[in-house]
């Protein structure tokens, strides 16, 4: 058998590809599903859903020894001065059991909870998001989850052990030329008697270059007795044919060990593929569902560290005769990190409490926490840097050398950048959100809008659609939203009153489900090209989940007697710079320049404007936009380093 050829792939059957890999049915419920319907299942998320003791103990326990190592193990000046993470700081972690952190114990592993996993990667990410992304990286998406979830027993007895305690993972999926597209992943994995023969290269392999096990996607071939399609191995770093061709570097996380991976007829036995064969993409989303909240725990150390910092500066920075911070325009922006900071927070711990509960589908809450986090993040880092003025643009390094604190502000920007695309990016978050918000309408209503579909089939969808919209829209014409006295228990006597803030929630909630049923009514089958409404529409959908989740927050720590009236000042702070956005976005919704934006895209890649980019050169240096990623042996020597 040879390998199968790489051919183009049109959109509709790149759609059809994601389309068969999601998730299928809601088996659980989902806030926020039910909130992107116009229903605000309030009851969902409060009372507050709260760990079991025992975790807790276990957790906070983890965590003091975790804080004692990275208070003396972590040199983050060092990683970044060296873009490597010292072989020193690896050991330790491994001794502390930290890449055994969500691995069970009876594979020897901690065992921790999401919530404790999550506690620890914003601890770590605080001192180093480097190392954080090698924690993460390692059991978010690399061996040890997948196999969690659907691997054999034999597999989690042969390779969670060495997770747990001595090897490192990682997960490859993109390729040179394939992205968020899958549809068009060449790399092959040709069934040979008991064995596989993988084919392919992979780029951006986190974890790759020190990785002891990885985690492959590749195309199986349709043959007899071989269903193919897209499928996960676990492949041994050190196989004959595996090959680490460069170690990448970016403009962030330099001590990240990020390569180029080729694999040139390498052997891997059947007994290492994880699931059946073509369910590769299908592991690969199910494992993201949680594995995704590990870039919000990074996204709420970077929060916390912007909040302390502009707090400390502020302290000491005077302009005109007083603190900077009384001035309103700085005011407001550290207004802007203290209280969304609550909201990441409030967003991390619900969506992972909820994980560990395994009473709701979070699949949209975890990628919301994702997208907003790290938008949130990103402009929080930004605005740290504006407060800090050109100091916050020095690097650390230059303000030591002049005998200022070395605060690595422009650090922190340049680290905190990728997270807008790692696992996803902002754009592709929309549209993976997107899908899941209007299930419920492509359920009933879909083969109306499919081209493909017969006249009766058609027929049958109206009659079914018709049924449900007669029963879902006059849901939406009123709501508790519009009771004065609805969610009384959140205007506790003294405190800031929250109620008037789920009211709006709820009265969005509606008004977010009728502007999308208008959209599908308008443009039906084009609303899947309207990406610039949908992304604004998830965008809405995100701000009403983080003020949800940041008034049941306050309202739990009020009643745990824990800062309340602070948690509510924050909450209340937070809410009423959301309704702002959310307000903005509703507006854009049928106010906008989209229909001119497509015009410009058009003459741009027409060269009509060409003329514009003259009077300057190009710094640019040649090559191929795309490196070539065909098969065959590597050519490059191997630069695999392992840990020890």
């Amino acid at each position: 058998m040879t390998a199968p050829s790489v051919r183009p792939v049109s959109e509709r059957e790149a759609r059809q590809v994601a389309e068969a890999a999601r998730e299928q049915g809601w088996k659980k419920p989902s806030f926020a599903k039910e909130l992107f319907l116009g229903r605000f299942r309030l009851d969902l998320i409060h009372p507050y859903p709260m760990p079991d003791p025992q975790d807790v103990r276990r957790g906070e326990e983890f965590l003091g020894k975790l804080r004692a190592f990275c208070e003396t193990g972590i040199d983050s000046a060092r990683i970044e001065r060296e873009a490597c993470i010292p072989d020193e700081t690896v050991r330790g972690l491994k001794e502390l059991g930290a890449f055994g952190m969500k691995i069970d114990t009876r594979y020897g592993g901690l065992g921790l909870t999401q919530v404790y996993y999550n506690k620890a990667l914003t601890l770590v990410g605080s001192v180093s998001p480097v190392v954080g992304a090698l924690l993460s990286a390692h059991q978010s998406i690399g061996v040890p989850q997948p196999l969690k979830l659907f691997g054999t027993q034999q597999q989690k007895d042969a390779f969670l052990p060495r997770c747990a305690r001595t090897d490192i993972s990682a997960f490859l999926l993109t390729e040179p030329d394939v992205g968020s597209d899958p549809a068009r992943l060449a790399t092959s994995a040709v069934p040979d008697g008991d064995d596989y023969i993988l084919d392919g290269v992979k780029l951006w392999t986190t974890n790759g270059v020190v990785a002891d096990l990885l985690v492959v996607m590749a195309r199986v071939p349709k043959s007899e007795g071989h269903k193919g399609g897209i499928t996960a191995f676990v492949v041994e770093a050190t196989a004959e044919g595996v090959t680490v061709e460069n170690r990448n570097a970016f403009m962030g996380l330099r001590g990240i060990e990020n390569g180029v991976t080729r694999f040139h007829q390498v052997r891997v036995p059947a007994a290492n593929r994880i699931g059946p064969e073509g369910a590769g993409l299908k592991i690969a989303l199910t494992t993201l569902n949680t594995g995704r909240l590990s870039i919000p725990a990074m996204c709420v150390s970077g929060g916390k560290w912007c909040l302390k910092i502009a707090r400390e500066w502020s302290a000491v920075r005077e302009q005109w005769g007083k603190s900077i911070a009384r001035h309103e325009a700085v005011g407001a922006k550290i207004s802007f990190i203290a209280a969304t900071t609550f909201a990441l927070e409030a967003i991390l711990d619900l969506s992972s409490q909820m994980a560990d509960e395994d009473r709701n589908d979070i699949r949209i809450e975890a990628a919301l926490a994702k997208l907003y986090g790290s938008e949130m993040a990103w402009l929080m880092a930004d605005e740290l840097v504006q407060i800090r003025g050109g100091r916050g643009y020095e690097s650390a390094a230059s303000l030591a050398a002049r005998g200022e604190r070395a605060v690595p502000a422009e650090q922190l920007l340049r680290d905190s950048r990728i997270n807008r695309i790692f696992e996803g990016s902002t754009e592709i978050m929309h549209l993976l959100i997107a899908r899941e918000a209007v299930d419920a309408h492509l359920s009933v209503a879909g083969d109306l809008i499919d081209p493909e579909k017969s006249l009766g089939d058609k027929a049958r969808a109206g009659a079914k659609a018709g049924g449900f919209y007669a029963r879902w829209l006059p849901k939406l014409v009123a709501g508790a939203g519009q009771l004065p006295l609805s969610y009384g228990e959140f205007h506790p006597t003294g405190h800031r009153d929250l109620s008037v803030h789920l009211r709006y929630v709820e009265r969005s909630s509606r008004k977010l489900a009728r502007s999308t049923f208008y959209a599908m009514s308008r443009w039906q089958g084009r609303l899947e090209t309207k990406q610039g409404f949908l992304g604004r529409i998830v965008d809405i959908g995100a701000e009403l989940f983080a003020m949800s989740a940041a008034c049941v927050r306050a309202e739990r720590l009020r009643a745990q007697g824990e800062h309340g009236a602070q948690a509510y000042e924050l909450a209340d702070a937070f809410c009423r710079q959301a309704r702002i956005r959310v307000e903005e976005l509703f507006g854009r919704l049928w106010t906008n320049t989209d229909a001119q934006d497509r015009k410009v895209v058009s003459g741009v890649l027409a060269g009509s404007y060409q003329w514009l980019e003259s009077g300057i050169l190009d710094p640019s240096g040649e090559g191929p936009w795309i490196a070539d990623a065909a098969p065959g042996p590597s050519k490059a020597d191997n630069v695999h380093r392992t840990i020890g």
